[in-house]
């Protein structure tokens, strides 16, 4: 018979998953991934469910950056007071699902899914975000470039959890904004979708991070266009960014679009992302 487990602390968690318990526990965040999952089979999984856990629920600001708990909602995301550095997560996390699914899905949730097109991942890769890992030897911390490792995987060890997200100070003043193209405005996966984190001084750009989703198997970074735009005044962007600059994705054909498309509409994005920066700033 299938056990179901809601420990109230990380402590009692990570004891349930150091059980021998088989097969070993699914650990349910929102659930909003969880069922869909399951069409057409028995719900016979055992389960550890992490939403009674309070420390894992929350956004907090240290020194050094903000901590995301594990089981923060995206309805939290969007209505916590953040700088604007966030504003690229915002937007991503009005586009996860409708109201009822940004009510119950949460932040590590969406990572651990490993989507292709989990629309947190480019906000969270452009802003240098860290993955806080707990388990029976202790703390660990992955950049997200390194927690997501492919199609649905992720570098979790067994008896591991996620259980925070750690979002570090940027050096400068810095900006953010999300774009995503989809068959329709809402409610729908991703054919493409771009986040860029700009910081600035003085109308010119002293770091910048662009982040592409959907586009390949993981969510990638355009290193040599990030280097390109350092030192540009922050008016003169948009131009900027070429179809040279994407040859690191590997975008396939699926029914939502073909590869080419893809590419093109992620060239389009950048561009419209960098100008929307520009006027934002202007």
């Amino acid at each position: 018979m299938a056990s179901y487990l809601r420990p109230t602390s990380l402590d009692e968690a990570l004891a349930d998953l150091g059980e021998a318990m088989v097969p070993p526990p699914v650990v349910l965040a929102g659930g909003t991934d969880f069922y869909p999952a399951r069409v057409g089979r028995a719900l016979d999984d055992n389960i550890l469910d992490i939403t009674a856990i309070p420390d894992l629920r929350g956004i907090s600001e240290t020194t050094t950056g903000w901590r995301i708990g594990a089981t923060t909602t995206w309805s939290g995301v969007i209505a916590a007071d953040l700088p604007p550095l966030f504003d690229a997560l915002k937007q991503a996390a009005r586009e996860i699902g409708g109201r009822q699914i940004q009510n119950a899905g949460t932040v590590a949730g969406n990572l651990c899914n490993a989507s292709p097109a989990a629309d947190s991942v480019p906000p969270l890769l452009a802003m240098n975000a860290e993955v806080e890992i707990r388990g029976r030897n202790g703390r660990r911390m992955l950049p997200v470039s390194d927690f997501i490792t492919g199609n649905r995987r992720t570098a979790l060890q067994p008896g591991e959890l996620v259980t925070a997200v750690i979002v570090p100070k940027p050096a400068r003043p810095a900006h953010s904004v999300f774009l995503k193209l989809g068959a329709r405005e809402y409610l729908v996966i991703s054919i493409a979708m771009v986040a860029v984190v700009l910081e600035t001084d003085g109308g010119v750009v002293s770091s910048a991070r662009i982040a592409v989703g959907a586009c390949s198997e993981v969510a990638q970074r355009l290193p040599e266009l990030e280097a390109e735009l350092v030192g540009c005044p922050v008016d003169a962007l948009a131009g900027r960014a070429e179809r040279r600059h994407l040859q690191v994705l590997s975008p396939i054909t699926d029914i939502r679009a073909d590869a080419s498309y893809r590419r093109e509409a992620a060239l389009t994005l950048i561009r419209r992302a960098l100008a929307g920066l520009a006027e934002r700033r202007a």
